[in-house]
């Protein structure tokens, strides 16, 4: 058995992880507020969900070019913004210099953010 690998807890080559650089004093999480500059330019999936709608697949495999699918959102209704499959914000489709964007007109508070995820 190797135990290089996967020391235990009383092997003299046991050592524990230090978190003190997450903290902006170093001090714990009772010390104040997680210091976030670690996360930066951490890379999330962010997609913009126009609606959606369910088919049998029978129904999609008789899905051609041009065919039509009726989505549960009214024309003009705002689209969700998912970070990582959570709905973070809502807003509305805008055109930028010939590109398509979306401006933000409800984000989701923090609280209801963390209840989600919970």
């Amino acid at each position: 058995m190797n135990t290089t690998a996967n020391p235990a807890p009383g092997d003299a080559d046991y050592a524990r992880a230090q978190f003190n650089d997450l903290h902006p004093d170093g001090g714990g999480a009772a010390g104040g507020d997680v210091s976030l500059d670690l996360i930066l330019d951490v890379n999330v999936n962010i997609a913009l969900e126009v609606g959606r709608t369910r088919i049998s697949v029978r129904e999609l495999l008789q899905l051609t070019q041009g065919s039509i699918l009726e989505l549960d959102r009214l024309a003009g209704e705002p689209l969700d913004v998912l970070v990582n499959g959570l709905r973070v914000a809502r807003g509305e489709v805008v055109v930028v210099n010939e590109k398509f964007g979306i401006r933000l007109i409800e984000i989701v508070s923090p609280n209801e953010r963390l209840e989600r995820v919970k």
